[in-house]
């Protein structure tokens, strides 16, 4: 069953009506889910957590996390990106992305295709698309941002693009200390290698990553590879 909106709206409007009508709010919640055609708030809850892996996702990562979000094009990496963007506006983080890849007008239309507005977190999204974009720029960019602030990279291999920056091992090394000492999340949106054949393996792995210049996949505390749909999440051993 497809909700109307997404849950952060119903939750919304079931405070709304818990302080129009006078209820408590677990009653507000469980009309609201009623109007939605579930038995109560819980069962709503629990069926939109099947239906957005993202939410699951968020809740594994911690800040200073160096995320690799890795597939073929069209499998969804960017849109899964935007989501754990939402997931943490939804809990009351910033979330920025930058890219040299989208418009700002080509990211609205993605954040619509997943039925979010990003005005509606008043004014915790910010997007970024300078021709600049390194690990220098990125770094500069986020120097005041609270801890727990998630910040996608579209993509990681644009960072190894411009010969007048610094190679991209030692790109992804600054970025990973910055990470760990401003409790930040980084999300770099990977491309994988034409080699990758999905009828041999049914998910890429770090040894289809596309890198035309060595790095040491090892810096990233987590990875997701998505393909037809399908998501295989991993944390680096401690």
């Amino acid at each position: 069953m497809r909700l109307s909106a997404p849950v952060y709206r119903l939750k919304r409007q079931a405070r709304l009506l818990s302080r129009g009508e006078g209820i408590p709010l677990h009653q507000a919640l469980d009309r609201v889910a009623a109007i939605e055609g579930f038995a109560g708030w819980s069962l709503l809850a629990a069926k939109a957590a099947e239906a957005q892996p993202a939410g699951n996702l968020f809740a594994r990562l911690e800040p200073g996390d160096m995320v690799l979000v890795a597939a073929r094009p069209g499998q969804g990496k960017t849109l899964l990106s935007l989501e754990l963007a939402v997931e943490a506006m939804k809990a009351g983080s910033r979330a920025v992305f930058f890219s040299l890849e989208y418009t700002h007008t080509d990211i609205l239309g993605r954040f619509r295709a997943i039925a979010i507005e990003p005005a509606d977190f008043n004014g915790l999204f910010e997007f970024d698309n300078s021709d600049a974009i390194s690990a220098g720029y990125i770094i500069d960019r986020l120097r005041t941002a609270p801890r727990g602030t998630l910040a996608v990279i579209d993509y990681l291999q644009l960072l190894d693009q411009k010969r007048e920056n610094p190679e991209l091992m030692a790109q992804v090394r600054a970025l990973k200390a910055f990470a760990r000492e401003s409790g930040l999340v980084l999300v770099f949106i990977s491309q994988i290698d034409r080699a990758y054949d999905p009828s041999t393996k049914p998910f890429p792995d770090l040894g289809d990553v596309r890198l035309p210049n060595p790095l040491d996949l090892s810096l990233f505390d987590k990875t997701c590879f998505l393909n037809k749909g399908k998501i295989q999440f991993q944390a680096a051993p401690a």
